[in-house]
């Protein structure tokens, strides 16, 4: 067995102190002398076309510098991901409440905010969309000129009603999940300013600063070398900072004031404007024989991705790749809309579509083997996907596959071994306790017929350092320990000595982007390429120094040692470099590899590398409320190699808690295109008190080769499958099957009492 000295430890995070203290400042904290304040005067109407726009009592306001409107966008007016439909400032229609209108940039944030009630606009209001399926009709009003369904996927492997008649029995339901919001701590905001260079600096909390850089050249109509982007560190990010949120305004305004500006959306506003985890319908028909063995799935999804498209195709898409679990099932038809509404706007979330259809298929599979009278555990393993399997898209499972791992180690937990015994404990006769189990893939990177890529630059210092440049940010999921402890372990190094630069479009190569929980698998595959460059020119040079051949040399701590014990240390190496102008640097580079097959019209359909997971729930139902309460929990995980430990498990538990808050409580209520939940007053989120009292975390390392040290991702599948665990364990408590979430109070003191499942 291979033995490491950084690779799989329980190590410090590089920016830990900084921001346990308080020490760190979030690019939302920066301020310049001379700083404007930006604000965003938003719809009044989720559907409306725009008459006019007055802006001149706005401008004589005392302290306000400049209102800006389409008419001051000097290049496209308009963003997005895969589709630029998005108005910088709207010119014709609104299609969202948080539609942006025009802009304030004022001496003063009060002046600003005064400002925006100067602003007139003059509306004539449309048909509001509200309602995905019915606007997939003919005679529904259109959001977007070209209809109202944004994608289609469609997906035929094996024959579906060959594998019907086969089938002893065959589960029909409609399945129905919420709108989540990522409520990271920094709400979007950040600051534009002129260097002394003439660059125009955007920092902005955002999780891929090269694709930012673009899209803002794009506006401004200006070459993309001419601006700055730095996006971290960031307050959080889950998948709402993947797109653009203000970039292209708060830079439009410092474009145009030539003053440092800095715009910050309130928490309502952030609620109103950003994105959120796209709420599905979810039909499944799903055929078993009488052994539990699947052999038959239909299954039709509904996505509803509001006013514009943002990343709803891809986010559809994978929903589709994992609505039949990680399963084998040889006759498919799957079916995915992606559509327009007046609701907001949905994009990526950790997890991206996969937790939407993992409670469907996972729900399910309960309802069936209920039936059949079947082991949770031992259904599962009957079916779950081998290396090797054909899967239900019809690509072969070349990469590692660890589910069967991962079931085995969770049917060994406590909460599994002990369930009966816990289940009895209840403080009170009024309340019950059930425990449910589910399971779950997590296709990592972006997928074939993606450009996927990365890049990373290391570098040794005068000073004795090693510079690791990479452009995937940090945005709290802990990617740059994980960088500063591969480069360690492949350096032979002291991880002190490793100083990771990252999410700056002037200061580290583009790397992608930090989601599809790729960050870690291809930041980590670059940073070793690098090293695998620049070490033996690193040697060469210190054998040079000292006399000797190169084959005998190491690197050790922060000297490069000869087996005589004669050496060097890294600042004198490095300070040679320089004084001869050698290099002391080297780039690397990684291109993700791809599935044997592509879906025709999916983009990233299928993925080659897979994280898989299984987690328990240990629940207590209060029958008089219909409160429900996580009492404990277990996740085991395959994510490949650990790289770091402490890391991973903390991972693994903060998914577990955000899984947890969208079987149970969170969601943005809309109605007829205005937003009710509008600040966290409403909008409930798991805090220290909801918690389960233990959480049980098994790491199961099933290597893949391609991954890093046999790494592969982790971030979003560890919040996928508790939810369906959570509603499973409800029903095994008191015997209500919710095929709706979240399992609010209300929803399951309305099945205690046989009632319709409402809001």
């Amino acid at each position: 067995m291979t033995e490491f000295k950084w690779v799989g430890k329980v190590v410090p995070r590089v920016d830990g102190v900084e921001k346990a203290t308080g020490r760190l400042r979030y690019l939302t904290d920066v301020g310049l002398p001379g700083l404007l304040h930006g604000r965003i005067k938003r719809s009044q109407y989720p559907h409306a076309l725009i008459k006019g726009i007055d802006t001149s009592r706005a401008e004589a306001l005392p302290g306000v510098v400049k209102v800006l409107t389409h008419k001051d966008v000097p290049g496209v007016n308009g963003f997005g991901i895969i589709v630029p439909d998005q108005p910088v400032f709207c010119r014709e229609k609104v299609r969202y409440i948080g539609d942006a209108v025009a802009g304030v940039v004022a001496e003063d944030p009060a002046v600003a905010e005064a400002a925006l009630d100067l602003i007139e606009v003059e509306y004539e209001p449309q048909p509001v969309v509200d309602d995905a399926e019915k606007a997939m009709t003919s005679d529904s009003p259109r959001v977007h000129e070209k209809g109202n369904i944004h994608q289609e996927v469609h997906v035929r492997h094996g024959d579906v009603e060959a594998g019907f008649a086969q089938a002893d029995l065959i589960i029909e339901n409609v399945y129905k999940t919420p709108r989540q919001m990522h409520t990271f701590l920094e709400t979007e905001g950040g600051l534009a300013f002129y260097d002394e260079e003439g660059l125009l600096n955007v920092w902005v909390g955002s999780q891929y600063p090269q694709r930012d850089q673009l899209q803002i050249a794009r506006v401004l109509g200006l070459n993309p070398r001419k601006i700055r982007v730095v996006s971290s560190p960031t307050g959080g990010g889950f998948g709402g900072k993947d797109e653009i949120t203000i970039q292209t305004q708060l830079a439009l305004m410092a474009f145009v004031t030539k003053r440092p500006v800095k715009l910050w959306l309130s928490r309502e506003e952030s609620v109103i404007s950003g994105w959120k985890r796209h709420p599905m319908t979810l039909y499944y028909r799903t055929g078993f024989k009488r052994d539990g063995s699947l052999v038959a799935n239909e299954i039709k999804i509904i996505g509803d991705t509001g006013a514009y498209a943002s990343l709803g195709g891809p986010v559809v898409s994978l929903a589709v790749e994992s609505s039949c679990g990680p399963y084998r099932i040889p006759h498919v038809k799957i079916d995915g809309f992606c559509v327009y509404t007046n609701n907001g706007v949905a994009g990526a979330f950790r997890g991206f579509g996969v937790p939407q259809s993992t409670f469907a298929m996972e729900t399910q599979l309960e309802i069936a083997r209920e039936k059949l009278v079947l082991d949770p555990i031992e259904i599962r393993k009957k079916n779950v996907l081998r290396r090797g399997d054909i899967a239900p898209l019809g690509h072969t499972m070349t990469a590692s596959v660890g589910i069967l791992n991962t079931l085995e180690r969770a049917e060994k937990s406590d909460l599994w071994c002990q369930r009966e015994k816990l289940k009895s404990q209840t403080p009170f006769p009024w309340k019950k306790r059930g425990v449910g189990v589910a399971i779950a893939l997590q296709g990592t990177g972006l997928g074939v017929g993606i450009p996927d890529y990365g890049a990373a630059i290391v570098e040794l210092t005068e000073e004795g350092q090693f510079i690791v440049r990479i452009g995937s940010p940090e945005i709290g999921q802990g990617n740059m320990t994980a960088y500063a402890i591969t480069a360690a372990e492949a350096l032979g190094c002291d991880l002190a000595l490793i100083k990771v630069v990252t999410g700056d479009t002037r200061n580290s190569p583009d790397s992608g982007t930090s989601t599809a929980s790729r960050s870690a698998y291809t930041g980590g595959n670059a940073i070793l390429d690098a090293v695998a460059k620049l070490k033996p020119k690193l040697l060469a040079v210190a054998g040079e120094m000292l006399g000797v051949d190169r084959a005998g040399l190491r690197l050790a701590g922060n000297r490069i040692v000869s087996p005589q014990g004669r050496g060097i240390t890294l600042a004198e190496l490095g300070r040679y470099l320089r004084e001869k102008g050698l290099e002391a640097g080297a780039r690397g580079n990684f291109v993700w590899p791809t599935a044997d097959v592509q879906i025709p019209g999916a983009e990233g359909l299928p993925h080659l590398v897979y994280t898989y997971v299984t987690q328990m729930a240990l629940v207590e139902v209060d029958t008089l409320t219909g409160k429900v309460e996580l009492r404990e929990a277990a996740t085991a995980l395959d994510a490949g190699r650990v790289l770091n430990r402490q890391g991973l498990e903390g991972q693994a538990e903060g998914g577990m808690v955000m899984g947890a808050g969208y079987a149970l409580m969170e969601d943005i209520i809309i109605e007829k295109g205005y937003f009710k939940t509008m600040n966290l007053s409403t909008y409930i989120i798991p805090t220290s008190l909801d918690l389960p009292e233990r959480h049980q975390v098994e790491l199961v390392e099933v290597l893949e080769e391609s991954g890093p040290y046999g790494a592969k991702g982790a971030g979003e599948a560890v919040m996928v499958p508790i939810s369906p665990a959570i509603t499973s364990a409800i029903h095994d408590a008191v015997g209500v099957r919710l095929k709706e979430m979240p399992a609010a109070a209300e929803r399951v003191y309305q099945g205690l009492r046989g009632e319709e499942h409402g809001q």
